[in-house]
């Protein structure tokens, strides 16, 4: 059951409106969604809208993982960070797509529930850490790519200065409305291009680092 309506989200859902990038039509084929949902909930995890995952934080629009994903252009190898593990299924993909993977999360229990649901399905490239996402990970930079699935006013600092130069930043900023973007960081500085309007939660800063 759960092939056929994930088949049915990747036609109807995600190329439909212009996904096209046949590595990322492969990776949402290949994860299943319905596994990094609640138990209580699994049947709605292929449908078209964001979906509750606990502590007042969704798991994303099927749709809107895959245009993020696209704009992010992940190649085999890469070093993606990503702010806001949630439900660890962006991680999911990022890593069916080849990139070692570094995701933050702010909620202990999340980033826990995430861990296990990945090490479980054998996501051994992706490493969830607890911590503030305004801070990044600066041990591990430079990233050749950073997503963020939370929105802050605009993009932070510390994530413009992990980014290596010809990466890529896709990130919602705004409140309340909110923009999804893409920043380029070239050796002059970065540009800005604007995809479309996005609603995320917000991004808030931890009170201290959880990693200490």
């Amino acid at each position: 059951m759960y092939d056929r309506l994930r088949e049915g989200m990747v036609v109807t859902q995600i190329i439909a409106r212009d996904v096209r990038d046949p590595e990322v039509l492969r990776a949402m084929r290949a994860v299943p969604r319905h596994l990094f949902v609640p138990e209580e909930i699994r049947e709605r995890a292929y449908e078209d809208h964001a979906l509750p995952i606990g502590r007042g934080q969704t798991i994303s629009q099927p749709y809107v993982v895959a245009a993020m994903t696209e704009a992010l252009r992940v190649e085999k190898g890469m070093k993606v960070l990503e702010i806001g593990t949630g439900s660890g299924y962006q991680a999911a993909v990022l890593a069916e797509l080849g990139a070692r993977v570094f995701s933050i999360e702010i909620i202990p229990e999340l980033a826990r529930s995430a861990r296990a649901t990945l090490e479980k399905l054998g996501y051994t490239s992706v490493k969830v850490i607890e911590g503030d996402g305004y801070r990044g990970l600066p041990e591990e930079a430079p990233f050749d790519r950073i997503i963020v699935t939370a929105a802050p006013p605009d993009v932070p600092q510390a994530l413009k200065d992990q980014l290596a130069v010809g990466g890529r930043i896709v990130i919602p900023v705004g409140s309340p409305e909110q923009d999804l973007i893409v920043l380029e960081k070239t050796e002059a500085g970065f540009t800005r291009t604007y995809l479309f309007p996005v609603r995320f939660v917000p991004m808030v800063p931890g009170v201290r680092d959880q990693r200490d």
